[in-house]
C-alpha cells in the first residue's frame, strides 16, 4: 500500500484533462516515471490483466522480462489508450480510413484489419459477442501477478485476429493519435514528449560546430579524391556521444543574458541535445556543390578565371546555401508536418540516438537479449573489421565479377556480367557493404527497393537492345560507361573545342567533331527527361488535396492578422506536441530568401560572371515548381533525384555558347533543391523528438554560416598546397573526378549546346519529354480506381524511372545486392519478425555504416595515401579481362565508313 501514493503521483505527469489536440495531452514527467518505476498493476486500472498484456503485446512491448519496471513509453500508451471513450475512438478510426485508403506505406493487413474492427464495432453499437469475451478470457494472457513468464508474454492472439472489438477499436486509436500509424516512424521514436528536457544548451553548440568543423574539413578535402573519404552522420553520432558525456563535468555556472538565463552544464547530456547536436553537424555531412564551380572556374587546367577572388567564392556560396535554407521553411508545411512524410532516411539516425541515449528495459526477443547499445558498437567493430578484406586484403570479393573469370576475354560474357563496364548480370555480385547499401536496403521501404530493382531491370534490356542493334553508333563504344567519346571511339577532350578564353571554336569543333554517347548514357539522359514531367504531373494530382491544403494553409499564415499557428490543419502527434514550443514565423525564412538573392545578384553584376540576372530568378521559380513533388517523393519513399539535367538543357538552349552562365546556374538550381531537402530532413528530425523549432533554425542557420566559410578555405587550401591537383594521374588520386564533369559538362551545353547535340544527334530523345507527361495519367486513373489493390499500389513508375537514373556507369551489381538485402530485412523480418526489425534494424544498419566509415578513413591513412598495396590473384583478377577495360562489339577504324562513325565531317550538327 506505502508504493501505491508514488504510483499515483507519477501518473498525474500522464494524466491530462486537455483535448487531444492540446499539447499538454502529449505530455509526460520523464523523470518522475523513471525515478519511481511503475509496474502494469499501477497503470490502467480500468483493464484487466488479460488485457493490459494484450495490449502491451499491440504496443511491441511484449517481451519484457519484468512487468514491475514498465517503459515510460508504454506507461504513457496504456494511460491515454485508457482516457479513449469509444465515440473518440470511432472517430478517429474514421478519419484514418478516410485519409490512408491506398496508401503504399501502411501495410494492407494493418489498414485491412482496422476498416475490419471498425466495421464490427460500429455495427454492433460496441456489444462484444459472448464467444469473442470468452476467447479472450480463455487466452494465455489470463495471469493474475505482476510478473510473468516469458512464453504467456509471447503469446496469445496476434493483433490481427479479432478477440475483443471495443477494445482492440481504442487502441488502434490510441497508437493512431497519440504515437503514429507507420511501424517505421513508431520504432525510433516515443509517444511523449518531456518539455522539461534541457535541449538548446551552450554544450551542444560547442560539441556540434566543433564536429561541424572536422566534418567540413575531410568531406571538402577529400571530396576530389577517387574514391573520396567521408565523415558520415552516423559516424558522428558516435563521436558527438562521448563528447556529451564529457561536457557534464563542465562547471554549473550560469550567467544571465536579457530574459535568458544560460546554464553552461544543466545536468546530465540528454538526447534532444545528441540530437539537436547532429542536425549541427548534419549540414556538413555533405559537400558544397559550389565547390566545382570555384575549382573549375579558379585552376589553370579549366577556365583560368584570374578575376575569382574571395569575395566572388563567398557570394557564390552563401547565395547557394542560404537559398535552399529560406525555400525550406516556406515548404514545410507540405513535407514536415504531414505525418504521410515519414523521411525513411531519417530512421537510422532517430534509431542511432535511441540507442545511444534511451535506457532499455531487458527484454528476451526471438532468443536475442542484447541492448541496442550494445547491438550498435558491435556491428559497427564487425564492420569496421570486415572492410579490410573487400577494399584491401582481397578487392576481387568487392567487385565480385566471378563469372567473367571463366574466359576473361569473351565479350558477351563481359558485357552482360561484368561488374566494372559491363551490365552486371550476376546473383552474387559483391561482399562489400560500401556496395550491397548502395540503395540504401536496410533504410528505403521494400517496394521502393523493388520499383527501383525493376527500373534497374529495364535500364539493362534497353541498354543491351541499343548496344546489340548499334542503335546510335553505340557499338563502337563501351557499353555502360558515362564518359564522352569522339567518332572514332577515342575519349572526347573537351579542350580540343574551345579557344584560350574556354569559349567555343567553330573551326576546331568542325575538325573535331560533336561528342557520343554510351548505350548507358543514352538510357540515362532518355530517363531523366521522362522522369520530370511525369514525377511533377503524377504528385500534383495524387497529391492534389495535400497540396492545395499546404498552399492554403500557408497564404492564411500571411493573410491572417490574428497570427494562426503553423501547424493548423495537423492533428498528428507530433504536430500537436509542437505547438508547446514558440514557432518560427515564416518570414524570417523570407528574410534569408531575399537576402541570398540579394547576394546572388550582387555576384553576377559585380564579376564578370557573363550570367544575366533574370536566369537566377528563373532557377529560383524552377526550383520552388519542382521542390514541392521531389520533396514529397523523397519524404515518402526516400528516392530523390536532382534538376541538374533540366537546368542544363533549359540553359544550354536559353543562353547559348555560355558555359560560365550555365555552370552558376547549374549549381543554383542543384544546389537549391539538395540543400533545401537537407534542411527539411533536419526539421523533420526536430519534429519527430520534439525539439522546439527556433532551436532548430538557430543551430541550421549558424551550422551553416560555419560550414560555408570552412567549406571556402579548404576548397582554396586544396588548390594551393595538393601537387598536380585534379590531373589524370595525381599521385594521391586527387583526380577530381566531380569537377572534371562539371567542367565537360558546362562545355558540353553551355560551350556547344544541347541544340547541336540533342537536336543534331539524339532528336529522339525529346520525345521522352512527351512520353513522361502523358504516362502520368493513365497511371493517375490507375491507382486512383485501384486504391485497395495492393499491387497498383505498390507500382510506382517515378520509382522504376528513378531506377534508370543511376546506370551509367553503375549497374546490376549494385542493384541486386540492395534488393536481396532489402528482401530479407525489409519485407521478410519485418513481416515475420517484427519486434526484432523493429528494434534492431535500423541500429544495424547505422553500425554497417559507421563501421565502413571508420574503416575506410584509417586504410586510406594507412596503405593507401602512401601506396602500400598487395599484389597478389585476389588483388589482380579484376584486372585481367576485358571487363576492366571496356568491351566494343565495332571497331571504328576498320567497321566504321570512313574509319569514323556518325555524321559525316563538314556537315556536323
Amino acid at each position: 500500500m506505502s508504493e501505491k501514493p508514488a504510483g499515483l503521483t507519477n501518473l498525474a505527469s500522464v494524466t491530462s484533462n486537455a483535448d487531444r489536440r492540446e499539447a499538454a495531452d502529449h505530455e509526460l514527467d520523464l523523470h518522475a516515471i523513471t525515478s519511481q518505476p511503475l509496474s502494469i498493476g499501477e497503470v490502467g486500472e480500468e483493464f484487466t490483466s488479460d488485457r493490459k498484456f494484450f495490449i502491451l503485446k499491440r504496443l511491441n512491448y511484449g517481451h519484457l522480462d519484468n512487468l514491475d519496471d514498465l517503459p515510460p513509453g508504454a506507461v504513457f500508451m496504456m494511460e491515454k489508450i485508457q482516457s479513449l471513450s469509444s465515440e473518440e475512438a470511432r472517430a478517429i478510426i474514421e478519419d484514418y480510413l478516410a485519409k490512408h485508403l491506398g496508401e503504399v506505406n501502411i501495410p494492407t493487413e494493418e489498414f485491412e484489419f482496422i476498416e475490419k474492427l471498425y466495421k464490427i464495432e460500429t455495427s454492433s453499437g460496441g456489444n462484444v459477442a459472448k464467444h469473442l469475451e470468452q476467447s479472450l478470457e480463455k487466452s494465455e494472457y489470463n495471469v493474475a501477478s505482476d510478473e510473468v513468464e516469458e512464453s504467456s508474454m509471447s503469446s496469445g492472439p496476434s493483433h490481427h485476429v479479432i478477440v475483443d472489438p471495443a477494445l482492440q477499436l481504442r487502441v488502434e486509436a490510441g497508437i493512431i493519435a497519440y504515437w503514429s500509424p507507420y511501424p517505421e516512424v513508431r520504432s525510433v521514436t516515443d509517444p511523449y514528449d518531456d518539455p522539461s528536457i534541457p535541449c538548446e544548451t551552450p554544450r551542444v553548440y560547442l560539441v556540434g560546430l566543433v564536429w561541424t568543423i572536422l566534418g567540413t574539413f575531410i568531406n571538402t578535402y577529400f571530396q576530389d579524391r577517387q574514391p573520396s573519404i567521408s565523415l558520415l552522420s552516423s559516424v558522428v553520432q558516435l563521436f558527438i556521444y562521448p563528447c556529451g558525456k564529457l561536457c557534464e563535468y563542465f562547471p554549473h555556472w550560469s550567467f544571465k543574458i536579457g530574459k535568458y538565463v544560460i546554464d553552461l552544464n544543466p545536468g546530465p547530456w540528454t538526447y534532444k541535445e545528441q540530437m539537436l547536436a547532429t542536425i549541427c553537424y548534419n549540414i556538413s555531412s555533405t559537400t558544397a556543390y559550389v565547390g566545382s564551380n570555384i575549382q573549375v572556374q579558379k585552376m589553370d587546367i579549366f577556365y583560368n578565371n584570374k578575376w575569382v577572388d574571395f569575395g566572388y567564392q563567398f557570394l557564390l556560396m552563401f547565395f547557394t546555401n542560404f537559398m535552399g535554407f529560406g525555400l525550406a521553411g516556406l515548404v514545410r508545411k507540405f513535407v514536415v508536418y504531414p505525418e504521410s512524410a515519414i523521411w525513411p532516411t531519417n530512421l537510422p539516425t532517430l534509431a542511432l540516438n535511441s540507442a545511444l541515449m534511451q535506457p532499455e528495459k531487458k527484454e528476451s526477443i526471438n532468443g536475442w537479449r542484447i541492448s541496442r547499445y550494445n547491438f550498435l558498437f558491435l556491428t559497427t567493430a564487425l564492420s569496421f573489421l570486415w572492410y579490410w578484406v573487400p577494399d584491401y586484403l582481397f578487392t576481387a570479393l568487392s567487385t565480385f565479377n566471378w563469372m567473367t573469370w571463366i574466359s576473361p576475354n569473351n565479350v558477351n560474357l563481359a558485357v552482360i556480367t561484368g561488374s566494372q563496364s559491363g551490365l552486371g548480370l550476376n546473383p552474387i555480385s559483391t561482399f562489400d557493404w560500401n556496395i550491397i547499401s548502395f540503395l540504401n536496403p536496410l533504410i528505403y521501404p521494400f517496394y521502393t527497393q523493388l520499383n527501383l530493382f525493376l527500373g534497374g531491370l529495364v535500364a539493362f534490356v534497353m541498354t543491351a537492345a541499343f548496344w546489340y542493334t548499334n542503335y546510335k553508333w553505340t557499338a563502337y563504344l563501351p557499353i555502360n560507361s558515362n564518359s564522352l567519346f569522339t567518332n572514332t571511339g577515342d575519349y572526347y577532350e573537351v579542350t580540343q573545342v574551345v579557344d584560350e578564353n574556354s569559349l567555343f571554336d567553330p573551326d576546331a569543333y568542325e575538325k573535331y567533331g560533336p561528342p557520343f554517347y554510351s548505350a548507358g548514357s543514352l538510357v540515362v539522359y532518355g530517363a531523366f527527361f521522362l522522369i520530370y514531367p511525369f514525377s511533377f504531373f503524377h504528385i500534383m494530382i495524387m497529391k492534389w488535396k495535400q497540396i492545395k491544403g499546404a498552399f492554403v494553409g500557408l497564404y492564411k499564415t500571411f493573410r491572417n492578422k490574428e497570427k494562426s499557428s503553423t501547424y493548423d490543419g495537423f492533428d498528428d502527434s507530433f504536430s500537436r506536441s509542437m505547438t508547446k514550443y514558440k514557432e518560427t514565423p515564416e518570414w524570417w525564412f523570407i528574410v534569408i530568401l531575399v537576402i541570398s538573392l540579394v547576394f546572388g545578384i550582387l555576384c553576377v553584376k559585380c564579376y564578370p560572371a557573363e550570367t544575366p540576372v533574370w536566369s537566377l530568378f528563373f532557377a529560383l521559380a524552377l526550383n520552388f515548381i519542382f521542390l514541392i513533388p521531389l520533396s514529397i517523393i523523397y519524404a515518402t519513399t526516400g528516392f530523390s533525384f536532382g534538376l541538374n539535367v533540366l537546368i542544363e538543357l533549359i540553359v544550354g538552349y536559353a543562353i547559348p555558347n555560355n558555359g560560365l552562365a550555365l555552370m552558376l546556374v547549374k549549381a543554383l538550381g542543384y544546389n537549391i533543391d539538395g540543400q533545401c531537402q537537407t534542411f527539411l530532413g533536419d526539421l523533420k528530425i526536430g519534429h519527430n523528438l520534439r525539439i522546439p523549432p527556433r532551436a532548430t533554425f538557430r543551430v541550421q542557420i549558424i551550422s551553416t554560416i560555419v560550414f560555408s566559410f570552412v567549406s571556402l578555405g579548404v576548397v582554396n587550401l586544396a588548390m594551393e598546397t595538393i601537387k598536380d591537383y585534379c590531373h589524370p594521374h595525381q599521385p594521391q588520386k586527387f583526380t577530381c573526378p566531380s569537377s572534371t564533369t562539371f567542367y565537360s559538362s558546362s562545355v558540353l551545353w553551355g560551350v556547344i549546346g544541347p541544340k547541336k547535340i540533342f537536336s543534331g544527334i539524339y532528336p529522339n530523345l525529346r520525345w521522352c519529354f512527351l512520353i513522361g507527361f502523358l504516362l502520368a495519367f493513365p497511371v493517375v486513373f490507375l491507382q486512383k480506381m485501384f486504391k485497395r489493390n495492393r499491387l497498383v499500389q505498390t507500382f510506382q513508375p517515378t520509382l522504376i524511372i528513378g531506377g534508370m537514373l543511376n546506370w551509367s556507369p553503375y549497374n546490376l551489381t549494385y542493384y541486386t545486392p540492395s534488393f536481396i538485402a532489402s528482401f530479407f530485412f525489409m519485407y521478410y523480418i519485418r513481416k515475420n519478425l517484427f519486434a526484432w526489425w523493429s528494434k534492431y534494424n535500423y541500429v544495424l544498419s547505422g553500425g554497417l555504416s559507421a563501421g565502413v566509415a571508420f574503416s575506410s578513413v584509417i586504410i586510406f591513412f594507412a596503405v593507401q595515401y602512401h601506396d602500400k598495396s598487395i599484389s597478389w590473384w585476389g588483388n589482380d583478377v579484376n584486372t585481367y579481362g576485358v571487363d576492366y577495360v571496356g568491351p566494343i562489339r565495332l571497331n571504328a577504324t576498320t567497321d566504321a565508313p570512313g574509319g569514323y562513325f556518325g555524321p559525316r565531317q563538314g556537315h556536323y550538327p
